[in-house]
Formats: C-alpha cells, structure tokens, sequence
C-alpha cells in the first residue's frame, strides 16, 4: 500500500509499473528488486491493479510511473490496448492506486530511462513495436508500429514477436534491418536506442543503433518523478 509522506520529489520512493503484451513487472527505487505477473488479452485495468496491489503489499511507496503499452493523453489511456483486455481506455490510475500516479506510452518510459543526450529514436521490439523520440531533452511519443510498412502490412506486423515466430530469425532480422533503415532515413536521428524482450536478438547493430537494458523502463520512471530530469511540451504528456 503507498504511504504518502511529505519527502522531496527527489526522495520519493517510487513504484514503476511496466505493462506489457506478455508480463506486468514492478519495481520501486528503493527496492530495486523486479517482480512480475502474467498479462495478455484477457487482463483488464482494474484486474492489473487488484494484482499489482497484491504482488506489492509488503512495499512502501510514495508515487506510481506507469508505463502503458499504447497512447496516452491526460496522464490516461487514450484507447484500449492491442494486446490486452478491456476497460482501460480513460482509466484513472491515480483514483484507483490512491497516490500521485504518472502514465506515459510505455515505450517513451523506456526511452526515458535510454536516453544520452541529442536526437534519439527508441525502438521497443516486444510483443509489438513501441516507439518514442526524445529531442534534446523534449519527449516525443510516437505511434510507428500500426503504420503501413509493405505488401499490406504494418511495421508491428513484420518485426513483433508474432512475426519472428512466423517467418524465423533470419527473416525477421533482415526486416528489422530494413525497418531500421527506413526510419533512420525518415527521421534523421542522431541514434536508434533498441529495448524490448526481442533487442537482444539482432546480431550486428548497423551504425548508430544501440543496444538498450530492459531495465532502462524501470529508470524512465524513476526519471519521470525526479524533477528537472526531462522536458515535456506543453501539450502532450
């Protein structure tokens, strides 16, 4: 349960929450300990905090970053997730949680925790295709995955995890190059920074790509709490 206190911003013991396709994972900034549940289509809103409540009752914590696997608008999901249940579009985490609570798109969390300076673009290849851009320190979460790609499909349909399964590694590789490629090309970063449980299995980064730690999720939001860390435009959260 989170026991508010009256600490700093910068002494507050915070609980990151990662929603993803597959797992739910927990970490607080004290703790430093990771631990997760099972997710998938049939996990809703209130389900996942019944369970996040559950799995950390014997933490203490101040203030909640969520990181949510789609667009955010308001501190609230904008829309209901692709690869989970219902029920989260609109839905107030910090009612439900009892404590300030921050929710960004969950790959801009990643890309918070990645990021090192300049023109970066995060890639999150995951279960789908999580995508987020960070200028000099102003935080950009972007939607590539359900874009057109080729022969019909999207990009999340040719490099996410249903893809890799479908078309074997090598393939997949070679369409994660290309989309690299592209997007390189597109949007002109100084870096591509990979994340996501499928990063760690592209052999031969090409040139400005890098090769991020799944736990840089669980840093962006700590990052997200601690105050003058980022920017955020006016408009956007």
């Amino acid at each position: 349960m989170a026991k508010k206190t009256g600490k700093r911003a910068s002494r507050h013991t915070v609980l990151v929450i990662d929603v993803g396709g597959s797992r739910v994972k927990v970490m607080t900034n004290r703790e430093r300990t990771r631990r997760a549940f099972a997710s998938g289509p049939d996990l809703s809103a209130k389900v996942m905090v019944r369970k996040v409540k559950a799995l950390t009752k014997d933490w203490s914590y101040d203030v909640i970053a969520v990181g949510y696997p789609g667009p955010v608008i308001n501190n609230r999901p904008l829309s209901e997730p692709h690869n989970l249940g219902l029920g989260w579009a609109g839905f107030n985490f910090e009612k439900a949680f009892g404590c300030p609570t921050k929710v960004v798109n969950d790959a801009l969390m990643q890309a918070v925790g990645s990021y090192q300076g300049g023109r970066m673009l995060f890639l999150g290849l995951g279960t789908g295709l999580g995508s987020a851009m960070i200028v000099d320190g102003i935080l950009e979460p972007m939607e590539l995955a359900h874009l057109p790609y080729r022969h019909g499909k999207t990009f999340e349909q040719c490099v996410g995890a249903a893809a890799l399964r479908r078309v074997g590694r090598k393939k997949w590789q070679r369409d994660v190059d290309d989309v690299l490629k592209r997007l390189l090309a597109a949007l002109e970063p100084d870096y591509v920074m990979l994340g996501g449980g499928n990063a760690d299995k592209i052999d031969n980064l090409p040139r400005k790509v890098r090769l991020g730690a799944n736990t840089n999720a669980f840093e962006g939001g700590f990052r997200l709490w601690k105050k003058g860390a980022i920017k955020t435009p006016g408009v956007r959260r």
